[in-house]
């Protein structure tokens, strides 16, 4: 039996859970107010405060730090890497501590993990960060060579889904082609071909569905209009793309359910979004049947939104000519990052090295 502490940080939240192999004992969510968090210059900042939490989380369960044997955490913004199970080493907590890539909460889980494993002597671990790039070239090509596509999305639980739904029809994941739509505050869908996420929208920056929170793809002449018009800052017009964008924009609230409320009520606009919401996924997922093809052995739903019913049948609809539909609902990064330290620990995974050969 091996005792693994899972440390998943967020904006305003750090989750934490000890697992015994793929049981999970102990789990908490520990919430950081707003004024807690503005003590901190910066989010790199915030790793000692963190700690402490997650510290105190394994004292009031009589964990001790010796009976550890694994510490993994959710990844952050790293240079794009391929997917898999990173140890934690000097060039990662560097690019994270100076946030080259970004700054992010996630940044935090390989600080944390590796402070904690020093201590405890075990090995500290990030598995599938939102960075991983296995896009193929032909999907980078933009329109404008000064821009390339990215792939920035929710790796970790695609990646999880879809080793579970191969799993279950008898399937080696590298053996399997799928199309995977994560449908949380963000929404990205990604085309999985041979173990590997060809082709995906970058479901940070504004890239595909509108989503709770975000906006999606929009009118380029109409956003360089927008920008221009000099009434918005680039600051608050990147928080109109990311944050304050999608169902935030249009009604004030990220709740789809809210909206379904409303809807229900005679509000048209409230059910014209919630259709609009399904429509622009379906189209999403269908696009991906020619990035594969035509070969698509299943769609998989996931994310928060998929426990709406409504959605995931008009999704369903329009999309089942393609293949059948799988749903797998809310979010498994915690059990996500113990599956991929398992494989590892097991020999049917390999724990990769991250290096940097960008910095010189």
């Amino acid at each position: 039996m091996r005792n693994i502490l899972v440390i998943n940080p967020g904006s305003t939240s750090t989750k934490v859970a000890v697992f015994v192999d793929e049981e999970e004992q102990a789990a908490s969510t520990v919430v950081h107010s707003t004024g807690e968090l503005a003590a901190f210059a910066s989010v790199a900042d915030q790793a000692g405060m963190r700690e402490e939490r997650v510290r105190a989380f394994l004292g009031e369960h009589g964990i001790f730090l010796g009976s550890l044997n694994a510490v993994v955490a959710r990844g952050g913004l790293l240079k794009p890497i391929e997917g898999g199970l990173y140890g934690v080493n000097e060039c990662m907590l560097e690019d994270l501590r100076t946030a080259r890539y970004g700054e992010h909460a996630s940044n935090l889980g390989a600080m944390i993990a590796h402070s904690i494993a020093t201590e405890a002597g075990c090995g500290a671990f990030v598995a599938d960060p939102v960075v991983v790039d296995e896009m193929e070239d032909v999907a980078r090509i933009s329109g404008l060579p000064c821009i390339v596509r990215r792939s920035i999305f929710h790796a970790l639980n695609q990646k999880s889904v879809a080793r579970r739904v191969a799993a279950e029809i008898g399937r080696e994941y590298s053996d399997c082609s799928f199309i995977v739509a994560h449908m949380g505050g963000g929404i990205s869908v990604g085309a999985h071909r041979g173990g590997r996420v060809v082709d995906v929208n970058n479901a940070l920056d504004g890239d595909g569905p509108f989503s709770p929170e975000r906006s999606g793809g929009l009118p380029v002449k109409a956003l360089m209009d927008l920008f221009f018009e000099g009434k918005h800052t680039r600051e608050q017009i990147g928080r109109m793309i990311t944050g304050q964008g999608g169902l935030v924009a249009y009604r004030g609230t990220n709740r789809l359910d809210e909206l379904r409320s409303l809807a229900g009520e005679g509000d048209a606009e409230a059910q014209l979004l919630c259709d609009a919401l399904a429509y622009q996924i379906s189209k999403e997922i269908a696009m991906h049947g020619a990035t594969l093809s035509g070969e698509v052995d299943r769609i998989i739903l996931t994310g928060g939104l998929a426990h709406d019913e409504a959605l995931v049948s008009s999704i369903r609809e329009r999309v089942s000519f393609l293949a059948q539909v799988e749903v797998v609902p809310g979010e498994r990064e915690m059990q996500a990052l113990v599956e991929s330290y398992l494989a590892a620990a097991d020999g049917r995974e390999q724990v990769k090295e991250y290096v940097n050969d960008e910095v010189v």
